[in-house]
């Protein structure tokens, strides 16, 4: 389905991901696992398209996306959804109207900025809201909500645009326990129920023991762990997280902030800047 070959990023000498080489044969839930700076967010927004590759392919279904210009990236990144700490929602704009700029993408810019929806597709945007919770919230501005909500109305954007995967970079790490599990339970239910491909970038071993399928560690932009939740050693943790973290530190280690860029380089890959 998605195959990653001797992928690479360098920023101004320093490689952010150091040729890496994945492949996802079918569906699943994926973590990603890693210190701050071990090259997670880079790979997620190299899929995407976010951000550029310096060397190697992103092949989906043969055809390798990383070559990919104008509307042929931008349809792309339609059936590669980006979910984001952050949320990157639009604080004064009412919940449904966010969902909807899940179409951005594929609306004429002046429709997109004009709100001019078609009733099929505000009917929808109500329908996914109802899936995930929080249909009542739709006529709310987005920034009334809590932050657990605001990243399930950031979650049914990302399924309006009806993609084949899911990537969430770091989606509970600025959340309350509780808000967390309701988020990872909505993604898994997604993943589940829909049949998508999920990779998220996580920052705690034991959220990704308990929700995905495939765990991979990265270590200064390399694959150091490529395997099932189970095989999660304490070596293993210290091979990702380096000799000096404890198991429980890995475990539990802080909060990764997200790439200060991300609220600009979306918003322009959506109006297609």
């Amino acid at each position: 389905m998605l195959e990653l070959r001797h992928l690479t990023r360098d920023f101004a000498g320093r490689c952010a991901v150091d040729n890496v080489s994945l492949r996802f044969d079918r569906p699943g839930f994926v973590g990603i696992i890693g210190r701050s700076g071990a090259g997670k967010s880079t790979l997620l927004r190299m899929i995407n398209r976010l951000t550029d590759v310096s060397a190697g392919e992103i092949l989906f279904q043969g055809r390798n996306v990383a070559t990919l210009r104008g509307a042929e990236k931008r349809a792309w990144q339609s059936r590669c959804a980006m979910v984001f700490q952050q949320f990157n929602l639009v604080p004064r704009r009412d919940v449904a109207s966010n969902v909807l700029h899940g179409l951005l993408g594929r609306r004429p810019v002046l429709a997109a900025i004009f709100d001019l929806w078609s009733e099929a597709e505000i009917t929808r945007a109500l329908a996914i809201l109802d899936r995930l919770g929080i249909a009542d919230q739709a006529a709310k501005r987005a920034e009334a909500l809590s932050g657990g909500q605001q990243q399930r109305v950031a979650i049914a954007r990302a399924l309006m645009q009806d993609p084949a995967i899911i990537l969430a970079d770091e989606p509970i790490a600025s959340l309350d326990p509780m808000n967390a599990q309701i988020v990872m339970d909505t993604l898994k239910r997604i993943q589940t129920e829909d049949g998508r491909m999920v990779i998220a970038n996580l920052h705690t071993l034991d959220t990704a023991r308990r929700y995905c399928d495939r765990v991979i560690g990265m270590r200064d932009g390399r694959v150091v762990f490529d395997g099932r939740p189970d095989q999660l050693s304490t070596g293993i943790a210290r091979e990702i997280y380096g000799a000096d973290a404890s198991f429980n530190e890995a475990a539990t280690s802080t909060a990764i902030p997200a790439d200060a860029r991300a609220d600009a380089d979306y918003a322009s890959a959506m109006l297609g800047a």
